[in-house]
């Protein structure tokens, strides 16, 4: 049987935890370290949005209330008529065909597409998609037609 001595042992260091509340002349009694009160928020773990009994935050902005409530919709994509010349003459303009020549990303598709502006048009286009009374106009004095305006 091998002998040891406890000087030889291995040191275990560790940071000794506070003991609080043994007493005023311990000096972490009373208040205990918890901060500069002796009122809720020393004692308890309570929310964040806890503001010691008035209304709270959502309360008071109602609009805000609920998930997925008061969203407000998503307005299609303002594309410029300048932007439809690089089609073909006599060509039809729709998403696909947008989204075809990268004028609309693919994950817009969902928002729809709007045709605006007075720019100046070369083309002969027909345009399958809502379009504004200016960009109209422009498109059938260029010879082309709207379907959906």
């Amino acid at each position: 049987m091998k002998v040891t001595n406890l000087s030889s042992l291995p040191k275990i260091i560790g940071k000794k935890t506070k003991r609080i509340g043994r007493g005023l002349g311990s000096g972490r009694g009373a208040k205990s370290g918890r901060g500069t009160t002796r009122h809720q928020k020393a004692r308890e773990n309570i929310p964040l949005h806890f503001e010691g009994g008035q209304g709270r935050m959502v309360k008071r902005f109602p609009l805000l209330r609920g998930k997925g409530r008061n969203q407000g919709r998503q307005h299609p994509v303002a594309i410029n008529v300048a932007r439809l010349n690089i089609f073909e003459n006599k060509a039809t303009v729709d998403i696909a065909a947008l989204v075809k020549n990268n004028i609309i990303r693919k994950g817009e598709m969902t928002r729809g597409v709007k045709i605006v502006g007075k720019n100046k048009i070369t083309k002969k286009l027909n345009v399958q998609l809502p379009v504004s009374q200016g960009a109209s106009s422009v498109i059938n004095t260029a010879g082309g037609t709207c379907v959906k305006t």
